[in-house]
Order: structure tokens, then C-alpha cells, then sequence
């Protein structure tokens, strides 16, 4: 061990600059092997959940339309029919705003940034400032 590290003593300046660009190198890309892995593990999640709001909302949307059908129906008994739909298709509207600019403000608050990467990203940093 001595002997290893008097030998690691005895490298010129030329050498360490070399050893630490090789360091470097392989820190950059391990980064980036790190950063691709983090990006396409939050992509896959988003696009799951992407999938299944789209499969939910077509099955509610079926459903939707039967309780609506029934409901103009109903509301057709004591009111004219074309109020009743009227009067259905307004609150629908109503509820179908506020439904979707709830869910695009998820959407947009979402965070895909890769948090991890980020953070060993500032630690490689530091660990060149003390190299150089």
C-alpha cells in the first residue's frame, strides 16, 4: 500500500491531468447513462397514466351519456324536452370545464425534471473543484 502510494507521488503533473480527464469522461457519461435511465423511467409512468385516463374516460363517457339520455328523459316529463336538454347539456359543459383545466394544470405542475441526476450532477462538481 506505501508502495502504491509513493508511486502515485512520483506522477507527474501531465499524468494526474490525464488520469483526471479520464475520471471526468467516465463521470460525464455515466451521468448521462444516468439521466437517459431517470427520463425514460418517468416517461414510461407518465405514459401509463396517460393511457389509462384515456381508457377511463371513454368508458365514462359511455356511461355519461346513458345517465344523461335518462335525465333529458326525465326532465322531458315536466319541462319541454329541448329545455330539458338544454338545461343537461349546460351543466355537463359546466362540469366538463372544470374537470379539464383541473387535469392540465396537474399535467403542467407534473415534474419530469431528473431530480436525481440533477443532484449527483452538483456532487461531481464539487468533486472536481477538490481534484483541480
Amino acid at each position: 500500500m506505501a508502495q502504491q502510494q509513493i508511486a502515485k507521488d512520483d506522477r507527474s503533473i501531465g499524468d494526474l491531468f490525464s488520469e483526471l480527464a479520464g475520471e471526468t469522461t467516465t463521470l460525464v457519461r455515466q451521468e448521462i447513462a444516468l439521466a437517459q435511465t431517470e427520463l425514460t423511467q418517468k416517461a414510461v409512468k407518465t405514459g401509463k397514466n396517460v393511457g389509462f385516463l384515456v381508457v377511463g374516460g371513454a368508458i365514462a363517457y359511455a356511461a355519461l351519456l346513458a345517465i344523461l339520455a335518462a335525465v333529458i328523459i326525465g326532465l322531458g316529463s315536466v319541462i319541454p324536452m329541448w329545455l330539458s336538454a338544454l338545461i343537461v347539456g349546460v351543466a355537463v359543459g359546466i362540469i366538463a370545464a372544470i374537470m379539464i383545466f383541473s387535469s392540465l394544470n396537474k399535467l403542467k405542475n407534473a415534474d419530469l425534471a431528473p431530480r436525481q441526476t440533477i443532484e449527483t450532477l452538483k456532487e461531481d462538481a464539487q468533486w472536481l473543484k477538490k481534484q483541480v
